[in-house]
């Protein structure tokens, strides 16, 4: 009797957890459109420069914001949401950090060069 109510229990939490409506789905779906119409009228609209790829971005992160959290279902959970966040951007970070480093040194080193000279 008992090893039954558990069964139960733990189909019962799967269906619960595991399905999501697709009504949720449709708007999603719908506002991605939406966006991509946004994005197209920065084009048709032949705005420049910094507005143009401010808008562009702005709209670029939104969409994919949308995707990641509920076609990759990172909305729902948690542990995947900073294994595919937090990792690649510490990642993106620390090859921020080094091409920094590679930069400064390149300009001390040109500059050294113009100024002191060849030998």
């Amino acid at each position: 009797m008992e090893e039954t109510n558990k069964m139960e229990e733990t189909t019962k939490k799967e269906e619960q957890t595991s399905t999501q409506k697709i009504g949720i789905y449709l708007w999603i779906w719908l506002l991605l459109f939406v966006l991509s119409f946004f994005s197209y009228m920065v084009d048709w609209y032949q705005f420049q420069g910094m507005l143009r790829w401010s808008l562009i971005l702005f709209f670029m992160f939104l969409k994919a914001g949308l995707i990641m959290a509920f076609f990759m279902h990172l909305f729902w959970e948690r542990y995947a949401l900073v294994n595919v966040l937090l990792w690649p951007m510490t990642a993106i970070a620390c090859f921020i950090f080094l091409m920094t480093a590679e930069f400064k040194y390149t300009l001390f080193s040109r500059f050294f060069y113009f100024v002191v000279g060849g030998a």
